[in-house]
């Protein structure tokens, strides 16, 4: 039997609700009488994101008793305050902001995986890019250049930090921009920006203008560099253990079903975002387990402590399932 994810992760906006709320108030749990509970997820409009939609579409969280209202937002970072704040009951973030948040005192925990890394250099679906003609070669080249990153002081930003340091040059000459994904490769090929950041599809929209990648930030951080997962509050987790269980077996069907149909999870890809059709076509998919990757995790939290990122040491063992 698969093993089940339990907690909750930071990226989310959450609702605080009782068990005994009706089927039209979002997040209560009234499986038990056969109706269906709304949730709301705050998500990132990637291509990490497929499984959920496929999931959705599947039937897999309708079968559970479960309806989905999803809403995107531009990065962990902020829908982590949407789950303090009761905006959703699940989230999806980065684990460099979800360990942000904990070390913040936010009080959030992962609940179920979402995506990871190919591990392989050159062939991953996040690098970092140039434009066409571009004078910058390597990482190195980008001392005192603008990068742009999702948002500012996550996982993207402390990937480039460790990128630069492997390629020999000083992350501390780097100028972050904060730029939503769909608007870098618009950015990048208009000089706004020296190089970017990206994830697919915008990674492959890049190589479409005749752009290129010059390093693979996320398989520098770790092999196999678990890089999201979906989240929700501690509270919500423990006034609803029910539904938060039914979620995490609607992800883990969702997941397994997205590995297991790639072009399936290409496909539904274009209804979420504005990406092209032919584009997807040509991107790399991420990599969905179904559980996350604890020592990738370790390696991230290492390299945020010495970015200074947290005010105090992450506590993986409250904040992974």
């Amino acid at each position: 039997m698969r093993r089940l994810l339990i907690g909750l992760t930071a990226g989310t906006l959450f609702v605080t609700v009782t068990a005994c709320g009706s089927s039209d108030s979002p997040g209560s749990s009234d499986k038990a009488s056969g109706g269906t509970t709304t949730i709301k997820v705050g998500i990132v409009p990637i291509m990490d994101v497929a499984p959920l939609y496929l999931g959705e579409k599947k039937g897999f969280f309708k079968e559970r008793g479960i309806k989905l209202s999803l809403s995107q937002a531009q990065g962990g970072a902020a829908i982590v305050p949407g789950v303090a704040s009761g905006q959703f009951q699940f989230g999806l973030s980065n684990m460099t902001s979800l360990m942000i948040a904990q070390s913040n005192n936010v009080p959030v925990k992962a609940v179920a995986n979402c995506s990871a890394s190919t591990g392989m250099e050159g062939k991953d679906f996040g690098a970092l890019t140039v434009r066409k003609g571009s004078s910058i070669k390597t990482a190195k080249d980008l001392e005192g250049k603008r990068v742009a990153v999702n948002t500012l002081k996550n996982i993207n930003e402390t990937a480039v930090r460790e990128t630069m340091r492997k390629a020999g040059g000083d992350p501390d000459k780097l100028k972050f921009t904060e730029l939503a994904f769909d608007q870098m490769p618009a950015a990048l090929a208009g000089g706004r920006v020296d190089a970017a950041m990206v994830v697919e599809p915008a990674l492959t929209t890049i190589k479409s203008q005749g752009g290129s990648e010059i390093a693979s930030p996320l398989v520098d951080v770790a092999k196999g560099l678990t890089v999201s997962m979906y989240f929700t509050s501690v509270q919500y987790a423990k006034q609803n253990p029910e539904l938060v269980q039914r979620f995490q077996e609607a992800m883990a069907d969702s997941l397994t079903y997205a590995n297991e149909h790639p072009d399936e999870a290409r496909e539904i890809v274009t209804t979420y975002t504005k990406i092209p059709a032919a584009v997807v076509e040509k991107a790399t998919l991420p990599r969905w387990p179904a559980e996350p990757n604890r020592a990738s995790i370790e390696k991230l939290a290492e390299l945020g402590q010495a970015d200074g990122l947290f005010k105090k040491s992450p506590d993986l063992d409250t904040l992974l399932p």
